[in-house]
């Protein structure tokens, strides 16, 4: 069965992708960082951040995408309204414009499963997600490594590179730096 990239609806495939591995009460990210103001983001720890994800994987437009390949939870991809998230009031992430973008932030792909094209297609789905939601575009924000490795830790941000070959063109500098490189925005037109 080849690779499948949709909406993120099931909660087991996101505990399986982002949620704590051993400790149940631990507080890993889950990809909230991004998606929740800092003070809520702080304040909501152990097993109150996985419910709240799984209240995500119930709302009318879900939380991102996943890919399966053979039925098996591989990859992740937030994608969402930027007027939702954080980065509508960013200091560091300028807008380039008033438009209704949404925004690509955060993507994981599972040891075991990488170097693939697993990331191309999860932001080739996002892509595809955010259209089919009615997006006039979709922007994301990743490193400009200009083809330096990035440390695992911080590549989930993606890469200038990736987003560039799925179709998404440089929008504007940012103040914002992850992994000891600049961040961009860059752009990908859905409508017009």
């Amino acid at each position: 069965m080849p690779l499948v990239v949709g909406p993120a609806t099931s909660f087991d495939d996101l505990a399986t992708l982002l949620g704590p591995k051993r400790d149940p009460d631990a507080s890993v990210c889950w990809c909230l960082s991004h998606r929740l103001p800092a003070a809520t983001h702080r304040a909501l720890t152990g097993r109150a951040r996985g419910e709240y994800v799984r209240e995500l994987t119930t709302r009318a437009v879900a939380p991102g995408v996943v890919a399966h390949d053979d039925g098996e939870p591989v990859g992740w991809a937030a994608v969402a309204p930027r007027s939702e998230l954080p980065f509508a009031r960013s200091r560091t992430i300028p807008h380039v414009d008033d438009l209704p973008v949404w925004s690509v932030w955060c993507f994981r792909v599972r040891a075991g499963h990488r170097g693939r094209g697993i990331a191309r297609a999860l932001l080739a789905g996002a892509v595809a997600y955010a259209r089919d939601q009615g997006a006039p575009a979709v922007e994301g924000y990743p490193v400009d490594n200009r083809g330096a490795r990035v440390d695992l830790t911080m590549a989930y941000v993606g890469t200038r590179a990736l987003f560039e070959a799925g179709g998404f063109t440089f929008a504007a500098a940012t103040t914002g730096v992850s992994g000891g490189f600049p961040r961009v925005v860059v752009r990908r037109a859905l409508a017009g």
